[in-house]
């Protein structure tokens, strides 16, 4: 993620995370532990708010979309301050 390129806004604006039965399933863990280190970042950044309890939805069954989603936060927030 150090070399990723940065994200505008922490989802996408046409974005729709739904159940998403078609793509291949994600580590359950490894999601979990990204969405509560996200939900931590949520007192001090109020404006990812909405985008990680969207995510925060599918930490029963995470799907590899739901995973982007996610991983975009991290890019949006690397390029903020």
């Amino acid at each position: 993620m150090e070399n990723c390129k940065e994200a505008s806004t922490p989802i996408a604006t046409r974005c729709y995370l739904d159940a998403d039965e078609t793509r291949v399933d994600v580590d359950q863990t490894k999601f979990r532990q990204l969405i509560g280190s996200l939900l931590y970042l949520t007192t001090s950044r109020l404006d990812i708010m909405f985008s990680v309890c969207l995510c925060a939805k599918f930490q029963a069954k995470p799907k590899e979309s739901h995973y982007m989603a996610a991983k975009r936060i991290l890019k949006y927030l690397k390029g903020t301050t």
